[in-house]
């Protein structure tokens, strides 16, 4: 039986492996098939304190991998098929139908960003397509990019990136934004942001040459087409958090985040969770990072006193 297993390899699971690690909690790390988390999507990280240079996205976890693993961490490459919360020992059955018991378990399996669907869009993802404002506005100073969305998400992005672009426009598919009305008064009032209401895309262009040339956008009341040449497109259309293997245990929000108190404590004694499952608001590597941390200090606590008969405090 493993005393903590983690479940989930972004930011806040290498860095709860880290710390638990070296406690001698010796835990065991369930990669998934696509380890890295978003930051695999990333090509270039400026934001992640400790470097001065721009670090490739999938290069800052190997070094979190491989630093985690130093530490004793063990890794596991399979997918979490379902879980049994009841009581401790926790049961998680793996992809092989094989069941891992722990006496807890740190849930950090991040969340996705909703993606478009149309063609180009995977291709050139982390290349002129981004999901991250605070992430990648800097690459483009004093140029013209897109926002797809009209949500409190698309209106964030458009005001931060208002503030270093050159023009920001918004492509929405409805007639009126979904976003709060602050918000809303927000982006009007900025000079440089002009919103394209009943439009939607159907292509990103360039994919085939590498590199973002524009997007190809539909009147929805004509139904007719035409382009718009962007130097970037940030698709804020929500986030779906990793959490549904998780829901019939963990209180979650009505957003499907997970729920936590005094910390990174659930509300199953024994089970904590970190990072972008439960951050719906920050998102950054740092903060899971941080998280993932008081996670694992969370649950080191839990352990003590749970061996030396201290009964744990409900979270």
């Amino acid at each position: 039986m493993e005393k903590v297993l983690i479940i989930g390899a972004g930011p806040a699971g290498y860095t709860a492996a880290i710390y638990a690690a070296r406690a001698n909690l010796s835990p065991l790390l369930i990669a998934g098939p696509l380890p890295g988390g978003q930051l695999m999507l990333t090509s270039e990280v400026e934001n992640y304190p400790g470097f001065k240079d721009p670090i490739v996205g999938p290069n800052l976890m190997e070094e979190m991998r491989l630093q985690a693993e130093r530490f004793g961490t063990r890794y596991l490459y399979a997918q979490v098929e379902k879980v049994d919360f009841s009581k401790p020992p926790f049961k998680v059955w793996i992809d092989n139908d094989e069941v891992i018991e722990a006496k807890t378990v740190i849930v950090c399996t991040g969340a996705s960003s909703r993606r478009l669907g149309i063609p180009g869009e995977a291709e050139l993802l982390g290349r002129g397509i981004s999901t991250c404002a605070v992430c990648d506005g800097f690459f483009y100073k004093n140029k013209d990019v897109v926002v797809v969305g009209g949500g409190d998400s698309a209106l964030e992005e458009a005001i931060y990136l208002a503030k270093m672009v050159k023009t920001v426009t918004m492509v929405h598919r409805r007639d009126k934004f979904r976003g709060s009305k602050i918000m809303q008064d927000r982006v009007f009032q900025l000079p440089n942001v002009s919103v394209l209401w009943n439009t939607g895309v159907s292509k990103i262009l360039g994919a085939e040459e590498g590199k973002l040339k524009g997007l190809l956008l539909e009147d929805l009341a004509s139904g007719k087409t035409f382009e718009k040449l962007c130097d970037g497109a940030f698709v804020a259309i929500g986030h779906i958090p990793g959490t549904a293997a998780y829901k019939d245990w963990l209180d979650l929000d009505e957003k499907g985040y997970i729920k936590v108190s005094e910390g990174t404590k659930t509300n199953i004694p024994g089970i904590f969770a970190a990072g972008d499952c439960v951050d719906h608001v920050y998102r950054q590597a740092v903060t899971a990072a941080g998280m993932g941390c008081m996670a694992a200090l969370d649950c080191e606590r839990y352990l003590e006193n749970s061996e030396v008969g201290v009964p744990a405090k409900r979270g």
